[in-house]
């Protein structure tokens, strides 16, 4: 998959358009900069991030558990973001996307994280902080960016960026169109599709202009971004 085709995936009439765009460019843009050498994916999935970091790293290593519900043919490594099977700073840099809202202990996912990362080593994190329960019930956290400021410098990183992803619109239009989504079936589908794809024009136009206008529009961020570096 090519990063044209991560974004094709999820088109103008999906839920998640304006959210997904939104990150993908973020990891590529934070990925460009502070990515390099060996990566672990903690929590990769179906790996759906690779197209955006590939081309910045040598080696892209996918880790999630047995249990997971993914394809485990896009698994490299078994284990778990408490317990990764390899040695203190054995990688270069970690990226760890909608997982630390999934964690029962969060920070001891962190002091993980930091033990497997080289010293010098950069670590890209998204995580909520106005999102719809999902995943349940494995569905534990939301957080704020003082929040994300103490568990992360808690676990020895140092906070390098911490980027809200959105202004008040995209929070509010993203979860519309989700609240929205439930009915796409039967003979309202293709009208729904067609009001999701009108809100996803409209807000992320309103964003943009909240944003040029309005100081103060992350607090109602959908979540942030963290580029943390080890210290």
């Amino acid at each position: 998959m090519t990063n044209t085709a991560y974004y094709k995936e999820y088109g103008i009439t999906n839920p998640a358009y304006m959210v997904m765009r939104i990150g993908g460019k973020f990891i590529e843009k934070y990925s460009a900069k502070y990515m390099t050498g060996k990566l672990i994916d903690i929590g990769c999935g179906e790996k759906k991030k690779r197209p955006l970091i590939g081309k910045y790293v040598e080696s892209y290593t996918g880790l999630d558990h047995e249990g997971s519900l993914h394809d485990k043919t896009n698994i490299d490594m078994f284990g778990t973001a408490y317990n990764i099977p390899v040695e203190n700073e054995y990688f270069d840099c970690v990226l760890c996307t909608a997982v630390l809202e999934h964690l029962e202990e969060p920070q001891k996912a962190l002091y993980e994280a930091c033990r497997i990362l080289k010293r010098g080593g950069h670590a890209i994190y998204t995580v909520p902080l106005f999102w719809h329960l999902h995943e349940e019930p494995r569905d534990f956290y939301r957080y704020t960016k003082y929040g994300l400021r103490y568990l992360f410098e808690q676990a020895n990183f140092e906070i390098v960026e911490l980027k809200p992803l959105s202004g008040f619109w995209i929070t509010f239009g993203s979860e519309f169109n989700y609240y929205i989504s439930r009915l796409a079936h039967g003979p309202l589908r293709y009208l729904v599709k067609v009001v999701i794809a009108m809100n996803n024009i409209a807000f992320f136009a309103l964003d943009r202009l909240d944003r040029r206008i309005n100081k103060g529009t992350e607090k109602w961020t959908w979540a942030y971004m963290v580029v943390a570096r080890k210290s």
